[in-house]
């Protein structure tokens, strides 16, 4: 069998356990008002900038340009819901974008566009896909809020696996380790 010679990457936030299983539940009661396919628990995420079919021997350089990011961890709420007509996806995501969060994609697009990778160039709008191929929008535009903390991002794969879309983390890199690293440091002596 031939290997491949690229990857379908992406940045993302991912969710720990009970931030993913209350997007989850929440998937679920949008799913018995709009139909559609809901999105595997295994698989909600919030993008942060998709890289496409990427050369497999660029990947160090991605991890490389991710370990060089030094943004602080951050919390997100959860509260909005909305409907994207044109390809029928319901999501949620934040009323308000964090500003720190904006900052994060902001490194992580001006560092890929340096290394010579190419990115969306349209303003980020921060969503959690929930349901595809929904038959309406959702009647409410708001939830009761999700309290997400943001302490890390990650690099996914995406792969086809048994005719399901799968993802697998390439990487993980914490937020605010660069200002840890530099409160952990000794006060020199005057």
């Amino acid at each position: 069998m031939p290997q491949e010679t690229t990857a379908r990457l992406f940045f993302a936030l991912w969710p720990d356990d009970a931030v993913r299983a209350a997007l989850a539940r929440l998937a679920r009661s949008l799913h018995q008002e709009c139909a559609g396919r809901m999105i595997p628990a295994h698989n909600i995420h919030l993008t942060l900038v998709f890289l496409g079919n990427v050369a497999n021997g660029r990947i160090p350089d991605l991890r490389a340009l991710a370990a060089a990011i030094a943004a602080p961890s951050f919390d997100l709420i959860v509260d909005a819901l909305d409907y994207w007509r044109h390809n029928r996806i319901v999501w949620a995501g934040t009323a308000e974008c964090p500003e720190a969060l904006r900052k994060l994609v902001a490194q992580l697009t001006h560092g890929l566009r340096t290394a010579g990778f190419r990115c969306e160039d349209r303003q980020y709008a921060p969503h959690i896909t929930l349901l595809r191929a929904a038959r309406r929008a959702p009647a409410v535009q708001a939830t009761g809020g999700i309290l997400w903390r943001a302490g890390d991002f990650v690099l996914m794969q995406s792969l086809r696996r048994n005719g399901a879309v799968a993802y697998e983390a390439i990487g993980r890199w914490p937020l605010g380790a660069a200002l840890q690293d530099v409160l952990r440091r000794p006060m020199p002596m005057v």
